[in-house]
């Protein structure tokens, strides 16, 4: 759906960029049930007219076989499409529309109210930039829609419309307006959203969705599309430097070995000094490879694949990221989760942990905290039940390469799967990394970054080995340069050329030995590579 054209003047190539000049918002419909989200988005598109003839003749029949508005339109139609939806008159599953104005491209999210399916609502809220929050001036706040403002600031969706809905079932009343404002951002503040605009309207009637009420002369502000239209969300302040989760080791012949995945942060460049994780080995880019051909640059949300300089161990999991500021190696990790299974998430129990593309086993450490949805505080708990938010403290089976959520969306966040059953019980984000593994990988990585960095995208890496050829030679011409001063200082004491030769032979011959065993012992030994 988007904005038509003239039919009498159109002209596909002008049109086609004049759309990919518009940006894009995406955004997700949220709220406890029953309080309209499904009529107001569907009322959205109806108003903004970006409906063709044939969906608004659909809507027509839709309503009169299914509607529950009598002679008039059900806009919630537009958006629940399952049998289900449409028998029971709720949203259950997660409905993704796109749609363009003059202005501007959106794509929303809308998303179930009801408790049971929270965890669909979590997976809509995961990919927004603004969150339209409806709550119905008749019912008030509750404690799903403080769960949902939960979860909201659980992803980092940190700006927020309030949608005030049902306005008519409540006279149009001025005071039940900023009653509902003043609770919902006292609410927000205490736990960290500051960015919201509240918006009063009735989105079966249409008041102050696309154009102004004159019902609520007491209110100065814009519509919601309005709104939505001229709302500068900025990129979230996130890391820039570069990360890929490695998704398919491609081998196509035994000449080319290529690592392919999405770039998930940053841009990379041939010659780029990379490390792989968890392992921590360091080449540099050769190549990066695409359908149609190598590219100077790539940045995040490009899929490619990418070569090394060197013949490295890497595979599926593993994140190739910048040797500067690479991501912590940790098998220990704080998180939040949101938890979404039946049985309670507790102490001792074991999970499958998804990263990105890694996978690995999570053990739950007794230390739980959970969210209080009424004061937003949060306190020691024995478990988390369905649809609790808490945080926890996970101990991995292996390293795994992970920033904090703040950071990096995609290498900080993760899902719990149950073992036994497969199913996704909980979703999670990274807080913070501790354990030794990560101090002592930071050190390594600091080490190789003084000594190797500058030659790392120039030159092939030597093995870690060294040969017993190559030690003799270096001890031999060690001691060679070394002896040359024995040899002068004892010529000038004894005055004898034979003496003062035998004496440093016999100096290079001992010292060359001591030193071979001595290279050969340190050879064997991986600490500080």
């Amino acid at each position: 759906m988007t904005a038509r054209p003239d039919p009498n003047a159109f002209a596909l190539d002008r049109f086609l960029a004049h759309q990919e000049r518009k940006d894009l918002l995406r955004f997700v419909a949220c709220g406890s049930v029953d309080h309209g989200k499904s009529t107001l988005i569907g009322r959205l598109l109806y108003g903004a007219d970006v409906l063709f003839e044939d969906q608004r003749a659909a809507l027509a029949a839709e309503s009169r076989k299914h509607g529950t508005q009598a002679s008039e339109f059900d806009y919630s139609l537009l958006l629940d499409g399952l049998a289900a939806e449409r028998e029971q008159n709720i949203t259950i599953d997660v409905a993704y529309r796109f749609f363009a104005t003059e202005r501007r491209k959106f794509i929303v999210a809308d998303t179930p109210g009801h408790e049971q399916y929270t965890r669909n609502m979590a997976t809509g809220a995961s990919t927004a930039d603004l969150a339209l929050v409806l709550v119905s001036a008749e019912a008030g706040l509750t404690r799903q829609t403080k769960r949902h403002a939960m979860i909201l600031a659980t992803v980092d969706v940190r700006h927020l419309v309030v949608a005030v809905n049902k306005m008519d079932l409540v006279g149009w009343s001025q005071d039940a307006f900023r009653t509902i404002e003043a609770e919902f951002r006292a609410f927000a503040a205490a736990i960290g959203v500051n960015e919201i605009a509240c918006i009063p309207l009735s989105a079966r009637r249409g008041d102050n969705v696309v154009a102004a009420s004159p019902n609520m002369d007491w209110y100065g502000g814009p519509t919601l599309l309005a709104y939505l239209e001229d709302v500068p969300v900025a990129a979230q302040s996130r890391r820039q430097t570069f990360r890929m989760p490695i998704q398919l080791v491609n081998r196509p012949s035994p000449q080319f070995r290529g690592y392919s995945g999405r770039i998930a942060g940053g841009e990379v460049f041939p010659g780029m000094p990379v490390t792989i994780l968890p392992s921590g080995q360091i080449s540099s880019v050769d190549r990066i490879v695409t359908y149609d051909g190598d590219l100077e640059r790539a940045a995040a949300g490009q899929s490619v694949t990418i070569t090394l300089a060197d013949q490295i161990d890497a595979s599926r999991g593993d994140v190739i990221a910048a040797l500067a500021a690479p991501p912590a190696v940790v098998d220990r990790l704080t998180a939040r989760v949101v938890w979404m299974g039946k049985d309670a998430l507790a102490p001792g129990r074991s999970y499958l942990i998804k990263a990105a593309t890694a996978t690995a086993k999570a053990n739950v450490e007794p230390a739980i905290e959970v969210f209080d949805l009424d004061t937003g505080d949060s306190a020691p708990a024995d478990r988390l039940f369905i649809n609790d938010i808490g945080d926890c403290v996970l101990t991995l089976d292996r390293p795994l390469a992970l920033d904090p959520y703040a950071d990096s969306k995609e290498t900080g966040s993760f899902i719990l799967i149950d073992p036994e059953s497969f199913d996704t019980v909980g979703m999670g984000l990274v807080q913070g990394t501790a354990g030794e593994r990560q101090q002592h990988g930071r050190l390594r990585r600091a080490l190789r970054w003084i000594v190797g960095a500058a030659s790392a995208g120039a030159r092939k890496r030597s093995s870690s080995r060294e040969s017993r050829l190559r030690s003799i030679v270096k001890a031999i011409s060690w001691r060679g340069t070394g002896s040359v001063d024995t040899f002068i200082v004892t010529f000038i004491v004894t005055g004898n050329y034979t003496f003062a030769g035998s004496v440093a032979l016999t100096e290079i011959a001992t010292k060359v030995m001591l030193y071979y065993f001595h290279e050969r012992v340190w050879s064997l030994i991986p600490w500080g590579r």
